[in-house]
């Protein structure tokens, strides 16, 4: 069996090229690191170094590298949660938003709930959409924050907000100047970035634009950076928008209707059921306008 000591022999002497500087940051002696190289190789039927040396990797160990350094990373998050979980007697809530969410009601919400519970312990994590469903499915959230969610087995989904989607370009750019709101043959006759939300909206345009794109941008860190330049506009929700750096301007795009919902998504195998039914009110009850 490939033991996740083993991936970690591999992958630490993978890093560092040589097994006495492993066996060093390991605390374990040189063969004792060679054996279980030994052990993985011998499993998997192949080499996964060139040479003795260990200084490089044949294609399936720069393979085996990446799977295993994804697996390390896993485990040890989960180790952390567990131990987390453990020490936690009065409480653990983990969330998992998208990051527009946290400059809206999240944080107040957070705070509240922190306040009427004082040893209560939080995890907060930003993630996509997909990765917040993820983080549900896989027992890695309690709460999750999503926008563009399909119904999810063992997870409880509500609306908690809709939001309109606009342009997205810097103050200096033609668009944020035209004295009425861009259309969308206005919009793509200029550098268009597109983005994962763009996706949500359907529209065989935007659909034509985002494929055709020469530049696509999946953190809204680089979107911003991006736009500032005055050089490329995007098309985003006005709730990303809402905490944007003055260089930047967010318009309505004349005949754009459609909305994107943002859903509340709970656990039902949640350790502290009744905590996350009342973080789950205060969410609900909050102003996310």
């Amino acid at each position: 069996m490939i033991k996740i000591d083993m991936l970690r022999c591999f992958s630490t002497v993978a890093q560092l090229g040589n097994l006495l500087e492993a066996s060093a940051r390991m605390g374990r002696t040189p063969s004792a690191l060679s054996m279980s190289l030994k052990q993985l190789e011998g499993h998997l039927d192949a080499r996964l170094f060139e040479t003795e040396r260990k200084n490089k990797l044949t294609p399936l160990g720069q393979e085996v590298f990446r799977l295993a350094q994804a697996q390390i990373r896993q485990f040890d998050e989960t180790v952390a949660s567990i131990e987390h979980a453990a020490n936690a007697p009065s409480g653990l809530i983990k969330i998992a938003s998208i990051p527009s969410a946290t400059g809206l009601a999240l944080p107040q919400a957070i705070s509240t709930l922190m306040e009427r519970n004082p040893h209560l312990k939080v995890e907060l994590r930003d993630m996509d959409s997909t990765m917040v469903a993820e983080a549900l499915l896989h027992g890695e959230a309690d709460v999750g924050i999503a926008s563009g969610c399909q119904p999810l087995n063992g997870v409880n989904r509500v609306t908690l907000f809709e939001d309109k989607f606009g342009l997205l370009c810097g103050k200096e750019h033609p668009l944020a100047k035209a004295s009425s709101p861009p259309t969308l043959d206005a919009i793509f006759e200029y550098a268009f970035m597109s983005n994962d939300l763009c996706g949500q909206l359907d529209l065989n345009e935007i659909s034509k634009a985002s494929t055709g794109a020469y530049l696509t941008v999946h953190n809204t860190h680089s979107l911003i950076a991006m736009a500032r330049t005055n050089n490329w506009v995007t098309i985003l929700p006005q709730s990303v928008a809402r905490t944007l750096p003055e260089e930047l301007v967010f318009r309505s795009i004349e005949g754009v209707t459609q909305r994107r919902i943002v859903s509340l998504l709970t656990s039902q195998r949640a350790r502290f059921p009744k905590l996350l039914e009342a973080f789950s009110n205060l969410l609900v009850q909050s102003d996310w306008t």
